[in-house]
């Protein structure tokens, strides 16, 4: 579980206001309270529109790494997997939310996979051990990556009830995530999440 600290407890309800966009910026820590990268964060309200799959989507291999090594796609999103390195690599996911093998591949050469159910893809390469990434599928558009700060911000989100939720492989909770409701008005939100240890 985490809790978020705020000078009004909970998640920082501000006083009543109409159903216009409002700012929101978050900040998670870690269970010792140090900023955390790399942890994907997601607000979901009612009545959003999922958001399209634009794209394009890619995780390249470069230098015996997945580049990005944490992606945020939306449900629907095809991502391909191009081989920039000179040794060849063979892709895959044992994940529930997208299972997939892409048998060895060079250089220069690429894959793709369409993800069509929301979750964490952890993905890793059968020939380097030390490979390892995540393509976070999500149906919000409400989602982002932290910083080096460990924070995020999203522009223009409506005033609502909804869910909060913070995904980071260092988690212990099912799906390495853990949630909680959110309450926004018009005046936005404006939190900071400690994780728990």
């Amino acid at each position: 579980m985490f809790i978020a600290r705020t000078a009004l407890a909970s998640l920082a309800l501000f006083s009543a206001a109409p159903a216009w966009a409002g700012p929101v910026g978050i900040q998670v820590l870690s269970a010792d309270g140090q900023p955390l990268p790399g942890a994907v964060v997601t607000l979901t309200l009612p009545g959003t529109p999922m958001p399209a799959a634009h794209g394009p989507y890619r995780v390249a291999q470069r230098n015996i790494a997945f580049d990005p090594r944490v992606l945020i796609v939306p449900v629907g999103a095809a991502v391909s997997f191009p081989n920039l390195d000179r040794v060849r690599h063979h892709v895959y996911s044992f994940s529930s939310a997208r299972r997939f093998d892409l048998k060895l591949y060079g250089r220069d050469e690429s894959r793709s996979v369409t993800f069509d159910k929301p979750g964490a893809v952890a993905l890793g390469c059968n020939i380097h051990d030390s490979m390892s990434g995540v393509i976070y599928v999500t149906a919000t558009p409400y989602a982002a990556v932290t910083d080096g700060q460990g924070r995020v911000s999203f522009a223009g989100v409506g005033a609502g009830r909804g869910t909060l939720l913070v995904w980071h492989p260092s988690i212990r909770a099912k799906g390495n995530a853990v949630s909680q409701p959110a309450a926004l008005t018009g005046g936005g939100l404006s939190t900071v999440v400690r994780l728990r240890p």
